[in-house]
């Protein structure tokens, strides 16, 4: 009989033309991701060539309840680590029926911007530093931490090594392959100040696509924790005190 790893690393490849796509938004709050997946005839490379679909809107804080259809617009494709093959992650934007860009939709505006002759003539390139701290799920305390105590002082830790100072290495790595696997130009990691914080960096990355890259190695970073049992905050602050705090530096050329 068939494990649950088994058919979770099942290979279509050789079953089926079809691809699963996994269509990602941002949601209400403008910080929290949400996808969901389709089958469609594969392989697809360009996102122009892929369907819009819908979702409620309600459910997710972006729609009232008596009209609350909202359509995906895919953006960018990604391919998808999780289920490899020729399945796809696909990065899109979110409208109204009518096609009106919804009050969350901020790459919109964005994009529209990037793609001004004036401005693409620029050719304006960005890398993200992006920190973020790993929780233990059922106290939301962050890893190697003593439950309901503190570590020793800041110091130690920042681009550390050793079972005492650095923790959740293995999630780090799964990230930072899983974002090369994926098309995400990931450019390096490293261990933060606080124990349990970690930063990785995007780019150099060209115009829209920098926001698009970001968003997808974040969405790739809350599968892998949700894996591996952790919990991500990207929180500028997640313990208060003298801890360090975590931000997305913005590198600007």
């Amino acid at each position: 009989m068939a494990l649950l790893t088994d058919l979770l690393n099942l290979d279509l490849t050789d079953s089926t033309e079809k691809i699963i796509a996994e269509y990602i938004w941002i949601g209400g709050s403008g910080m929290d991701l949400r996808s969901k997946a389709r089958t469609l005839p594969g392989p697809v490379t360009d996102p122009s060539k892929l369907p819009k679909w819908n979702y409620d809107g309600s459910s997710t804080g972006q729609a009232p309840g008596e009209d609350s259809e909202v359509i995906l617009y895919p953006q960018a494709i990604f391919k998808d680590p999780f289920r490899k093959g020729n399945n796809i992650l696909v990065m899109c934007d979110c409208y109204t029926p009518a096609g009106v860009p919804i009050p969350t939709n901020k790459r919109y505006n964005a994009a529209k911007i990037f793609s001004n002759p004036d401005v693409a003539k620029e050719e304006p390139w960005y890398g993200i530093e992006q920190e973020y701290t790993l929780l233990q799920k059922d106290i939301n305390w962050p890893l190697g931490w003593p439950v309901g105590g503190f570590p020793g002082p800041q110091g130690p830790y920042y681009c550390s090594i050793g079972a005492d100072k650095s923790f959740g290495r293995d999630i780090v790595d799964a990230h930072y392959k899983a974002c090369l696997f994926a098309g995400v130009n990931i450019s390096g990691i490293n261990g933060e100040v606080m124990p349990g914080q970690w930063e990785f960096q995007v780019g150099p990355t060209v115009g829209i696509s920098a926001g698009d890259q970001v968003w997808v190695a974040r969405y790739l970073l809350e599968r892998i924790t949700e894996i591996a049992g952790v919990v991500v905050t990207f929180d500028p602050k997640p313990i208060p005190g003298d801890w360090n705090g975590a931000g997305a530096h913005t590198n600007y050329r």
